[in-house]
């Protein structure tokens, strides 16, 4: 039996783990990687559902934010997973999410890199979108996210091949209530 644990998204992207104060918050509220995504799932990401059910004890809004949510799915302290990142991003678009408010979040949390990466494919995919503009011009400047780690920006949209005009590509930015 191996007692190798999985690195987190701070060590895959080359950088420490720090202590998080969310992360802590998250735990007194029974919620670990797992519970976070599946916390995603109940907030209408369904689109990344496994199929494990509803979690055993609800956590509501009021308690912690679908802006702390975002927040601790794209956490540095996590262990890396590309599904928790794909899950971060989708509640980072959540709407009702406030920019400046996620920026200190992210700040705090050490969590800017990720997250600018996810802000600059959200641009990309919806470029009149005001919420990424506002969310990148609030975010402070960072290095360059080391390659392969993150997942490739398509991961955060659906698309499609066929429209009712016939072959074509449309995307759409998956978010809390977009369905599959």
């Amino acid at each position: 039996m191996s007692s190798e644990r999985n690195p987190t998204l701070a060590e895959k992207l080359g950088t420490t783990t720090q202590l998080s104060p969310l992360m802590m918050k998250a735990r007194r509220l029974g919620l670990d990687a797992r519970g976070l995504e599946r916390l995603a799932v109940e907030r209408g990401c369904v689109h990344y559902s496994q199929g494990e059910g509803a979690l055993p004890d609800p956590v509501p809004v009021e308690r912690f934010s679908n802006e702390e949510l975002a927040v601790a799915l794209l956490n540095p302290a996590l262990p890396y997973d590309p599904h928790s990142i794909r899950c971060g991003a989708a509640m980072l678009g959540a709407t009702g999410n406030r920019p400046k408010h996620l920026a200190r979040l992210l700040k705090m949390e050490r969590a800017e890199q990720p997250a600018r990466q996810v802000a600059e494919a959200g641009r990309r995919f919806e470029p009149d979108n005001p919420f990424w503009t506002s969310l990148l011009e609030a975010l402070s400047p960072t290095a360059t996210l080391k390659s392969g780690v993150m997942p490739h920006p398509t991961r955060y949209v659906a698309m499609t091949g066929l429209t009712r005009s016939g072959p074509g590509i449309v995307t759409r930015w998956i978010r809390p209530g977009t369905g599959r």
